[in-house]
């Protein structure tokens, strides 16, 4: 997977994706990371990238020239010369999950950021293939967003988590959350594990912890059960709880 990103503030992507388990995909080469400063790309000695609003109006705006071309750099570094660039804004369609799959089945990912009062429209218009919020709310640019998303696509490339077992139980899969975790010791300010993942019976364990993924969703996120892939028992046992 190649992540190309444009912005005005690099180092916020680098730190961040540099650490952890991105920084570890990076280093084994799983995930490869372009930063490209869209300041480079600017005709003016001054390095200036924005100018006032047409208009008027409060803030500044990013201009086209620079972000046109720093795009067009962008996608000379894709395997397919072209790449999918990404426009990080709040008018975007909402990230989840499945976004993050979708994502995942491209080789080349460019994100652009966006600062101050965004980008001028005319380059959107020209170079960005999708646009993509992380939920409502303004942020001061998209790199913090950007960031987000190749975290969460990063885990869905193969050989990124040391089990890959990882990405298939953790929440939203299958619009379920994830059951709670537990490691020792056996108790913790009077609070036990639970006494099924001490028994060393897979089969319970599993049903409990199915179980226990129904109980959250239902009480924290009903919502997502509408889309959930229950089964008869599933579907038997949400019955059930709401019947306590």
């Amino acid at each position: 997977m190649n992540f190309v990103v444009l912005s005005l503030f690099p180092a916020m992507i680098r730190e961040c994706m540099n650490t952890s388990i991105t920084g570890r995909a990076i280093s084994n080469g799983h995930i490869n990371l372009d930063v490209i400063d869209i300041r480079d790309f600017s005709r003016d000695k001054h390095l200036h990238v924005d100018d006032y609003p047409y208009g008027g109006g409060a803030g500044m705006v990013m201009m086209a020239d620079p972000v046109y071309r720093a795009c067009e750099h962008a996608r000379s570094l894709c395997s397919d010369g072209k790449g999918r660039i990404i426009y990080m804004s709040p008018s975007g369609r909402r990230f989840d999950r499945n976004i993050a799959k979708e994502l995942s089945q491209y080789n080349d990912l460019i994100f652009l950021c966006g600062h101050y009062e965004g980008i001028d429209e005319r380059v959107i218009e020209l170079e960005a293939d999708d646009a993509i919020s992380i939920g409502d709310f303004v942020l001061t640019g998209g790199e913090l967003p950007a960031v987000c998303i190749m975290d969460a696509v990063s885990r869905l490339v193969p050989g990124v988590l040391s089990n890959d077992m990882s990405a298939v139980e953790e929440s939203f899969e299958d619009n379920l959350l994830e059951y709670p975790q537990y490691t020792r010791p056996e108790v913790f300010m009077g609070k036990k594990v639970p006494e099924i993942l001490l028994s060393g019976h897979h089969a319970n364990i599993s049903t409990w912890r199915r179980q226990q993924s129904l109980e959250r969703t239902a009480k924290l996120r009903p919502d997502l059960l509408e889309k959930a892939d229950l089964n008869i028992r599933d579907k038997e046992y949400l019955r059930n709880l709401k019947n306590i």
